[in-house]
């Protein structure tokens, strides 16, 4: 069993029922998904950019990415429908605790002038978002082999139904908030 997801079990899962006065266990929020997403606008003139973040993507995760094609043409951006413009990997449970595991404790202080994540990220329904600047931050990349940095954005996506308490999950988890 995943590191994170026993201590969800055997950990959190306690203490949010003490806090927020829940009866059963199944009424304690968890979390159902992971989503990293990866937008590669500069695929437009070098297609090779979408093959180098997959290969990435991969690694990072686990898991093969997709790769996500742009529904429209924009003339301004010379992008036509069609075209791949991005990659995405959904985690969900085993892989997904692992990942969040690595993350928490591993990527985010190897993070440049980390002080802690925002508490603003959440989206009213106890979803949370982060985008990242750079790839590097994974020990899975090799820095020599980077060619280009590259950001994502990643979505945590809770069953917790307000914000406070999707707060006080991932907090119980691990995940280091700023003080504000």
């Amino acid at each position: 069993m995943a590191r994170l997801k026993d201590l969800y079990k055997n950990m959190v899962m306690p203490e949010m029922m003490k806090k927020f006065g829940y009866k059963n266990r199944m009424q304690v929020p968890r979390i159902e998904k992971v989503v990293i997403n990866m937008g590669l606008g500069a695929a437009v003139q070098n297609i090779k950019i979408i093959d180098k973040a997959v290969e990435e993507l991969t690694l990072i995760t686990g898991q093969k990415p997709i790769v996500t094609k742009s529904k429209k043409s924009i003339a301004n951006f010379k992008l036509r429908a069609g075209i791949p413009i991005g990659a995405m990997v959904t985690l969900r449970r085993d892989r997904m605790y692992e990942f969040l595991d690595r993350f928490f404790n591993i990527a985010l202080p190897r993070m440049r002038d980390f002080r802690g994540l925002s508490p603003k990220g959440f989206d009213g329904r106890g979803n949370y978002s982060l985008g990242l600047k750079e790839q590097i931050i994974f020990p899975e990349i090799t820095y020599d082999k980077v060619e280009r940095i590259q950001g994502m954005n990643i979505s945590i996506v809770t069953t917790a139904r307000t914000d406070e308490e999707a707060r006080e999950l991932l907090k119980l988890l691990g995940m280091p908030f700023r003080e504000n």
